[in-house]
């Protein structure tokens, strides 16, 4: 790991925590334009899905999205790394095979030499490896904080098509990678996190969601997303609200990253929780305790994935990922439609 310089020192926000609320979103895609009917284009912004997906008519789809943020780590290969690796994982989210990725790169010139530019770049060539695609070109610009990220294309047989709004209301839900990752930057930017616990959520972020992909064939997975910016609720309210269904968390079965609790202990989250719970709180149930907010609206860089799967198929399903390499208990289950999104118990 590169300890000469300080990445995160150069921006104001952090990995997907950069992301504008869902509040304002809506504000900002709301247009008063009559939409053009496309009847090739199988999903569009519309269901606020992690990908656009194109009918190539052939019994296959093309899969286009984009991803990029500022630095959530300090070391520049691993910036890199995290960001493509983020960005790959909205292909797999919809079922799909990634095919090849572009790089977007925003740099500072005249604060940050080239040469921890190429170190991000090697990163994100490194995921796009692993991911098995080129990265086979980009575009750059001279901007005021360094921006990395990829635009990605995959491609998915349609009938493996997974999308966030098609949960139905018997479904368990499973979450694959730990939540915390946007309290452990923020406790890196105040210089306090342990580098083992830093360690952790670098390889973690750094960890493809190749799992998409096998879900896509199985017709008992009903709904798929992964969870990013808008943190687990503001993701699982998507799916719920596009699906017509609520939802049901159990909350003391969620996993998260060692020590979350010891870092919240001092204050340490970012200020992307607070504008999700503001965008999307009312649409909790009161119960929820102060710590839980901070724990479900916290904003996740290259999160896991948000899987919904039949309840009737509970075994088969924990079998398959048992067999993947996941040891997975559901979070939660989907209920008929309440007045509120989601319930905590």
């Amino acid at each position: 790991m590169d300890t000469s310089i300080k990445l995160t020192s150069f921006s104001h926000g952090a990995g997907c925590g950069c992301k504008i609320s869902p509040q304002i979103l809506d504000q900002i895609l709301h247009t008063d334009t009559p939409k053009k009917n496309h009847p090739l284009l199988l999903v569009g912004n519309e269901s606020r899905d992690d990908a656009a997906v194109f009918d190539w008519q052939n019994g296959e789809a093309v899969i286009s999205t984009t991803d990029f943020f500022m630095p959530i780590v300090d070391d520049p290969f691993d910036f890199g790394k995290i960001a493509a690796t983020n960005a790959i994982s909205d292909i797999y989210a919809m079922g799909g095979s990634p095919l090849m990725a572009i790089a977007i790169l925003g740099w500072p010139i005249d604060k940050l030499a080239p040469e921890i530019a190429k170190k991000v770049l090697e990163g994100g060539r490194a995921a796009c490896a692993e991911a098995g695609i080129p990265l086979a070109g980009g575009h750059s610009i001279d901007s005021p904080e360094p921006i990395f990220g990829l635009a990605v294309t995959g491609k998915v047989k349609k009938e493996h098509l997974k999308q966030n709004d098609q949960a139905t209301d018997n479904c368990l839900l499973y979450l694959t990678k730990p939540l915390g990752v946007g309290i452990l930057s923020t406790a890196q930017k105040r210089g306090i996190v342990s580098p083992e616990d830093l360690a952790i959520a670098v390889k973690q972020m750094s960890t493809l969601n190749h799992l998409g992909e096998k879900l896509g064939p199985l017709e008992y997975v009903k709904s798929l997303t992964d969870v990013t910016g808008f943190g687990l609720l503001g993701h699982l309210v998507e799916m719920c609200d596009g699906s017509k269904v609520s939802a049901q968390l159990y909350f003391d079965k969620i996993p998260t990253l060692p020590q979350i609790g010891h870092y919240l202990e001092q204050k340490c989250f970012p200020g992307g929780t607070s504008r999700n719970w503001a965008s999307y709180g009312h649409r909790v149930e009161e119960s929820i305790s102060e710590f839980q907010q901070l724990i479900g609206a916290d904003p996740q860089t290259s999160g896991g994935l948000l899987i919904a799967v039949d309840k009737n198929f509970q075994s088969e399903f924990e079998s398959f990922a048992q067999a993947q390499g996941f040891s997975l208990e559901f979070i939660g289950e989907t209920i008929k439609q309440q007045e509120k999104a989601i319930y905590i118990q």
